[in-house]
C-alpha cells in the first residue's frame, strides 16, 4: 500500500495569500477528516491531492514519486475521488456508472468481465443501491446518487480514497452506514481522506483531523488533540457546548 505525502504543499486559491504549507502523510489504515468553514480550501485541497489542480508551491507524492510523473491510468489505480458535485455527462444506469470504476484497470477497448460486473454489484449492495442497478442515475434522489458515487469509488478499488462531503444528501441511517463502510475500508488497508462539515461525524469516526482556517492557517494531528472547543470555536467563529456520548465528544452550537 502506498503512502500519500505532501511536501510543503500550498494550494492555489485565486486572490488569496499563500496558505500554511501542508506536510501530511496519509497512511493506509487511517481515517482523516478535513474540517473548515466554507471557502477555506477543502475542495481545492482534495482536487490538488488527486492531481486535478496544480499546487501553488510544493508537491504531492505517492511514496517518493511526485503525482505529476505518474501516468493517469496508474494514478487512478492508486487514488480515487468522490466529488462534491456531479454532472451527468450522458444517460447511464446505476450499474453502468459503477462499472466506470473499473476503467483504470482495463486496456483500451477492453470490455468489463463477469468479475468486474460482480465487483460492481457487490459495491452497489454495500451501499444499499443494488436494487436500483437498472435505473438511470438521472432519475435518482440526491442521496441515492451519492451512494452510487461511493459505490463507483469502491468498484475502482484504489489504495487511497479522497471524498468531498461523502455524507452529503444522506439520511441519518445512510450517513452512519457510509461512515462504517469507510472505517471498514481503512481497517482493510485503505487510506481514507474526506472533507466533512459535521463535527460529530468526525469525532465518531476519524482518527486524524486537518483543520483549515479561512485565512490559510492549518493544523493537523490525532483527533483527540484537534477536536477541542477552543480550536473549533475559532475555526467556525461559533461558540460550542461539548458533551460526551459513548466516550466521544459531541458538539452543539450555542444559541447566543
Amino acid at each position: 500500500m502506498s503512502h500519500l505525502n505532501t511536501r510543503d504543499l500550498v494550494i492555489d486559491i485565486p486572490d488569496r495569500p499563500d496558505a500554511y504549507p501542508l506536510g501530511l502523510t496519509i497512511e493506509p489504515g487511517q481515517v482523516w477528516g478535513v474540517l473548515g468553514p466554507n471557502g477555506a480550501g477543502k475542495t481545492t485541497l482534495l482536487h490538488t491531492l488527486a492531481g486535478l489542480r496544480d499546487a501553488r508551491r510544493g508537491s504531492v507524492c505517492l511514496d517518493v514519486q511526485p503525482l505529476t510523473t505518474l501516468p493517469r491510468r496508474q494514478l487512478s489505480q492508486q487514488l480515487g475521488l468522490v466529488f462534491q458535485d456531479r454532472q451527468d455527462g450522458f444517460p447511464a444506469t446505476v450499474l453502468e456508472t459503477a462499472l466506470i470504476g473499473r476503467h483504470p484497470w482495463l486496456s483500451p477497448w477492453q470490455m468489463e468481465s463477469a468479475d468486474d460486473v460482480a465487483m460492481a454489484e457487490r459495491s452497489l449492495e454495500a451501499l444499499d443501491v443494488l436494487h436500483l442497478k437498472d435505473r438511470l442515475v438521472s432519475t435518482l434522489s440526491g442521496g441515492e446518487r451519492q451512494r452510487v458515487a461511493i459505490a463507483t469509488l469502491m468498484t475502482q478499488a484504489p489504495h487511497t480514497w479522497l471524498l468531498d462531503e461523502p455524507t452529503n444528501h444522506l439520511d441519518l441511517h445512510h450517513q452512519v452506514a457510509v461512515m462504517k463502510l469507510l472505517t471498514e475500508r481503512a481497517k482493510a488497508g485503505n487510506a481514507i481522506f474526506m472533507c466533512l462539515h459535521d463535527l460529530n461525524l468526525a469525532a465518531l469516526w476519524c482518527d486524524n483531523i486537518l483543520l483549515m482556517f479561512p485565512d490559510g492557517e492549518a493544523c493537523w494531528g490525532p483527533a483527540d488533540r484537534m477536536l477541542v472547543p477552543n480550536a473549533l470555536e475559532r475555526l467556525y467563529n461559533q461558540d460550542l457546548e461539548t458533551v460526551e456520548v459513548d466516550g466521544a465528544p459531541f458538539f452543539v452550537p450555542k444559541r447566543s
